[in-house]
C-alpha cells in the first residue's frame, strides 16, 4: 500500500474497488446485498465511501461472490478495510458540521489539488480566526446557535487550515468574488487582517489567489464550490455549498461542468500578480 491515507478517502477507495468488481461479475447492488444480508441503498453507500462496511465477514462474503480469490488481493482489500473503520480527525466537531460536510472534510485532508470559488464570504481555508469567529458570532442568534457551537466551529475551521502547512502540504487555487471581499464581518481591524491574511497565504509556492472585480463583466457561478483532485486511486470531486448542505459528487458530468464553471471565472478574474495591490486598495478604503 502506498502512504497512508484518512478513513474518507480509504472507505471511498474500498467502495470504488467493490463496486468494479461487483459489475466485472455483472451482479446487480440488489444481489450483492441479499448476499450479505443487506439492503441494496445500504451497499450503495458503501460502494461511494458514504458508510462503512462494518462486519469483516460481510467484505469476506463478497469478496467471495465476486470471485476474489488471489489470497495477495484479499489481504490488500481487507486492509483498505481495516484502515477505513478508523475514526476521522474530524468526528469530535461532528455536531457542529452540516450535512454532507463529514465526507468533504475528510477528503479535502487527502486532496492533491483544491480548486474553489467563493462569492459570499472569504473562502475558509483563508478565513482567520477573528473573521471566522465573527461570522459564526453574527449568525448565532438567528439560527438560535450556543456559544460552544460558535467556539467548535471557529476551531474546526483553523484545524482545517493545516493541509496548507503540511509537510505535503495541497495544491490550493482560490478565485474569489470583490464582493466577498467588501462584504464587512466584524470590525474594519477585522477585515484589514484579513486581507493580510490573504496576501500572506497567497505567496506560498503552492497556493495561487484571484480575484474578480465587481466592474468587470464576465461570467460569475451562482453556487459555492470546490473540485478536488486525489491521487490515481481516487476520481476528482466537486463540492457545491448551500445553505445547510454540502453536496460531494464524483459524477464525471458533474465534476466537468464545474471545472468549466471554475476554468472560466479564472480566465475573466485578474492575474495571480495583481492580487496583493487589489487587497491593499480595500485596506484602505474601508
Amino acid at each position: 500500500m502506498a502512504a497512508q491515507r484518512g478513513p474518507t478517502y480509504r472507505r471511498r477507495e474500498l467502495g470504488k474497488e467493490l463496486k468494479r468488481l461487483r459489475e466485472k461479475q455483472g451482479l446487480s447492488a440488489k444481489k450483492a446485498a441479499e448476499a450479505i444480508e443487506s439492503s441494496e441503498t445500504k451497499l450503495n453507500r458503501v460502494e461511494t465511501g458514504q458508510n462503512q462496511l462494518p462486519r469483516v465477514r460481510d467484505l469476506t462474503d463478497l469478496l467471495d461472490l465476486y470471485g476474489v480469490t488471489d489470497q495477495l488481493d484479499r489481504e490488500l482489500l481487507l486492509t483498505l478495510h481495516r484502515d477505513s473503520l478508523s475514526q476521522d480527525w474530524h468526528r469530535p466537531y461532528r455536531n457542529v458540521m452540516p450535512s454532507g460536510q463529514p465526507m468533504y472534510v475528510g477528503l479535502e485532508s487527502d486532496a492533491r489539488t483544491m480548486r474553489a470559488w467563493h462569492s459570499q464570504v472569504v473562502f475558509g481555508l483563508l478565513q482567520t480566526e477573528s473573521y471566522a469567529r465573527a461570522m459564526f458570532a453574527t449568525a448565532k442568534p438567528v439560527e438560535e446557535r450556543t456559544t460552544e457551537f460558535v467556539d467548535e466551529s471557529v476551531a474546526l475551521r483553523m484545524k482545517r487550515k493545516e493541509i496548507l502547512t503540511d509537510d505535503d502540504p495541497v495544491e490550493l487555487r482560490v478565485i474569489l468574488d470583490e464582493a466577498a471581499l467588501r462584504r464587512r464581518v466584524g470590525s474594519p481591524d477585522v477585515m484589514r487582517e484579513q486581507y493580510e491574511e490573504i496576501e500572506r497565504v497567497a505567496s506560498l509556492d503552492h497556493v495561487t489567489v484571484q480575484i474578480v472585480p465587481q466592474r468587470l463583466d464576465t461570467y460569475r457561478s451562482f453556487a459555492n464550490f470546490v473540485i478536488l483532485t486525489f491521487d490515481a486511486r481516487l476520481d476528482p470531486v466537486v463540492m457545491e455549498e448551500g445553505s445547510s448542505v454540502m453536496t460531494v459528487s464524483d459524477k464525471p458530468r458533474e465534476v466537468w461542468k464545474y471545472a468549466r464553471k471554475f476554468d472560466a471565472m479564472r480566465d475573466g478574474a485578474l492575474a495571480p500578480a495583481e492580487t496583493a495591490d487589489f487587497l491593499h486598495r480595500l485596506a484602505r478604503e474601508i
